[in-house]
């Protein structure tokens, strides 16, 4: 399912990406490194695929050739933890902090 990693907002499988596409639901850039099912925190140029150069804004449009939209991206509430902040807790409870 193509969701927008801002505002969950769901695209129909025949929508198309360019580098100009806006969000209908947020009015926010679509083909960016957060909606791509390459992203991946933590890779190299937190990207799994192996792109020449850095992209530094990951929440910005970019002109990436490897873009594919992340089809299994779920809806995000405000109220949910990513994995990440869970881990980042968890270690700040062990250490008392």
């Amino acid at each position: 399912m193509r969701r927008c990693f801002f505002c969950g907002y769901e695209y129909p499988h025949t929508f198309e990406v360019f580098r100009s596409t806006i969000c209908p639901g947020c009015s926010r850039d679509v083909k960016i490194c957060k909606n791509c099912k390459f992203y991946s925190p933590g890779a190299h140029w937190d990207c799994r695929e192996t792109v020449p150069e850095l992209v530094k804004e990951k929440d910005k449009a970019n002109f990436c050739s490897y873009f594919k939209f992340n089809e299994s991206a779920q809806e995000k509430d405000e109220g949910d933890k990513t994995k990440q902040e869970e881990a980042k807790d968890a270690f700040n409870k062990l250490f008392g902090d």
